[in-house]
Parts: structure tokens; sequence; C-alpha cells
């Protein structure tokens, strides 16, 4: 096993060493792709959360973005820097992901009414939990707040990943941080 395939996990990767995965990875190399997996998985996972605003599945959704990762790692083409194509492909992903469990996930849970909502208010009243609160926004007030407010995309970038107007989507983030800043207040 190559040396600096070794214990990579948590640990960004230089991008010397990183092409070299990549490389590696897309001829079929899974230690390589599992270094890459280790460096990259704490920031898609935090993605994931803030996106799906539930655990299990951000879980799901992660392990959805790294199983395309390993079909499509041969699409990447050096010309941005790895992290930034990952970032953009798990987004599309995650969201993908999210619109094909919408359906399922309010048939077994109403998300509006749940006892969750309801200890993630009670919780966010005695200290204040911002990622609760991202939580409780409703589902597009709460995916336009984290792509432009947390993760920096373009109100144009955003309305073309989640197919909608430029407009809607800045609407949809006045929507989100009044919300926010109701609930802080409160």
């Amino acid at each position: 096993m190559d040396t600096h395939l070794q214990l990579v996990s948590d640990k960004q990767l230089n991008n010397e060493t990183e092409m070299a995965l990549i490389v590696k990875a897309t001829a079929g190399d899974k230690a390589a792709f599992k270094a890459l997996y280790d460096a990259h998985l704490p920031r898609i996972y935090g993605l994931c959360s803030r996106l799906c605003a539930d655990r299990s599945q951000a879980e799901d959704a992660t392990q959805e973005v790294f199983i395309q990762l390993w079909q499509k790692i041969k699409n990447f083409n050096g010309e941005s820097k790895f992290s930034t194509w990952l970032h953009s492909v798990a987004t599309n992903i995650t969201i993908s992901y999210i619109r094909k469990q919408k359906g399922w996930w309010q048939k077994m849970m109403n998300i509006e009414d749940s006892p969750y909502q309801e200890q993630i208010a009670e919780a966010s009243m005695n200290s204040i939990d911002l990622e609760a609160l991202v939580k409780r926004l409703p589902e597009r007030a709460r995916l336009v707040f984290v792509l432009h407010a947390i993760e920096g995309y373009r109100h144009e970038q955003i309305a073309e990943i989640l197919d909608m107007a430029i407009g809607t989507s800045k609407t949809q983030f006045h929507r989100a941080r009044k919300l926010l800043e109701e609930w802080i207040d409160a």
C-alpha cells in the first residue's frame, strides 16, 4: 500500500496527493477512493445534514453521494479543485435525494406536525442552537438559506440547482432570515 494512502482521514489532502488519489480511484483503486472518502466525509456529511435537516436522511444522502462519486469520479476533469467539484456534485445529489424521499417521508411522518419539531422548539428556547433553528425552516427556505448563507452560492446558481426563479430564491432566503430572527428573538 502506498504511504500517501495511509490514514488520510480528517486531514486536507494537498493537491498533488489528491490528484494521485483521484487518478488511482478513477482506475478502480479502492484504497485510493477510501482515502478520498475519509478526507471529504466530514464536509460532505455536514452539507447533507444542513440540507436534509434529518440525521437519518443526511446519513443516507451522504452514502448516496459517495456511491455516485465512485461511479462518476471519471467525470472529474481537473478544471476546478476536486473539493469544489465534489461539493457541487454532493449538492445536486442531495437535493435530488430529498426530492425522491419527500413523498415517502411525508407519508411516514408529517414533519410540520411531528413531536421532533416541538422538541427542537423547546431546546432552542433554552439555548440558541442555530443548527436546530435552521432545521426548523420550511424545506425550500432551508435549502436556499443553506446554499446561500452557509455554502456561499449565488441566487442565480441556487435558482438553477433548485429549478426556481431567481426572485423566488431571494424571497425564500428573506423568509428564512425573518423566521430565524423571530425564533432567536422569541
